[in-house]
């Protein structure tokens, strides 16, 4: 039996105001990045983060279970995306070695090379299409609240999903 939801108090002008361009923001921005990066360098924004991910991982490699957590892929989507960038030689699939049953994926050289090539034109995508409107506000107190978006799910989402691959 669900919790009983008690009756939201309704948004005043300005959170309306904040909560649409939210959400339209959230729309957007994936796309014109998504944008920039195929168009400039034949990598899509998921592509382009899995390599990110995979960069900052101790030893450059993540289970696909992880790896789908963190990009917020399923875990078919995640096999699907490794499996394209594996073809294009920019991450391997390896056999976990203390579970024969999941994978890594790991970053060659190669894709630490697309990477590097990749990164000027997302940031100055992310710049362009982001950075270069928030100018007066304080980044740090806006990083800080984003951070606690959706907190209470993401952390009971975390403890469901199994850290294989």
């Amino acid at each position: 039996m669900s919790t009983p939801v008690p009756d939201p108090k309704p948004l005043d002008r300005s959170e309306t105001a904040f909560w649409q361009s939210l959400m339209r923001a959230l729309v957007v921005v994936p796309r014109v990045l998504d944008e920039d990066l195929a168009e400039a360098e034949r990598l899509s924004v998921n592509q382009y983060s899995i390599l990110v991910f995979l960069s900052a991982a101790p030893d450059r490699r993540m289970r696909l279970g992880d790896l789908a957590d963190t990009s917020s892929l399923t875990i078919s989507g995640i096999t699907r995306l490794v499996d394209r960038l594996a073809e294009d030689g920019l991450v391997e699939r390896r056999r976990c070695e203390d579970d024969g049953r999941g994978f890594y994926a790991v970053l060659t050289r190669r894709g630490f090379e697309r990477l590097e090539r990749a990164y000027p034109t997302h940031l100055a995508s992310a710049r362009r299409h982001v950075m270069d409107h928030l100018a007066g506000f304080d980044l740090d107190a806006l990083a800080a609240a984003f951070m606690h978006f959706g907190d209470e799910r993401y952390e009971a989402f975390r403890r469901r999903v199994p850290s294989s691959g």
